[in-house]
C-alpha cells in the first residue's frame, strides 16, 4: 500500500509519485506519515523530509509550510526547499559556521531572532545532507 505525495514549492513541483512513508519536522515535532494515516493538517518547521520509496530514502530540505493528509493523498506546500542531493557539503558547512559566528555576536532581540532563524536554515541544509549519506 502507497501514499501519494506531492511537495510543492513556489516556483516548482519538487515530488510528485506514489511513496511508501514520510518523517517531516512539524512545530510540534517529528512525525511519520504511512498509508490510511488519519486526516491530518500541520504547519511544518524548517528542518527535513525523510521519503521512503522501494526500500530507498531521499531526503530534503523543507523551510516552512504545511502539510495536508487525507485519503491516502499528501500534499506539501513549502517556502523552499533543497533536495539534498543539489546542496554542496562545503557550502553548507560554510553557511552554518558563519551562521554560528552570527548568533554569537548577535545583540538584541531582533538580531538574536535572525540569527537563530538563519542557523536553523543552515542546520536542516546539513542536516539533509548528513541524513542521505548515512542511509
Amino acid at each position: 500500500m502507497t501514499l501519494n505525495l506531492r511537495v510543492m514549492a513556489p516556483n516548482r513541483i519538487v515530488w510528485n509519485s506514489e511513496v511508501q512513508e514520510v518523517i517531516l519536522s512539524t512545530n510540534s515535532g517529528r512525525i511519520g506519515i504511512l498509508p490510511n494515516h488519519a486526516p491530518l493538517l500541520t504547519a511544518l518547521d524548517i528542518g527535513i523530509i525523510k521519503i521512503r520509496l522501494n526500500g530507498q530514502w531521499s531526503t530534503m530540505a523543507l523551510m516552512g509550510g504545511f502539510a495536508m493528509v487525507d485519503n491516502n493523498q499528501m500534499t506539501i506546500l513549502v517556502n523552499e526547499v533543497e533536495k539534498a542531493n543539489e546542496i554542496n557539503f562545503q557550502k553548507a558547512q560554510e553557511t552554518f559556521q558563519m551562521a554560528q559566528d552570527k548568533l554569537a555576536q548577535a545583540e538584541g532581540k531582533k538580531q538574536i531572532i535572525e540569527a537563530n532563524l538563519t542557523l536553523k536554515r543552515a542546520k536542516a541544509r546539513l542536516e539533509a545532507i548528513e541524513t542521505i549519506s548515512s542511509n
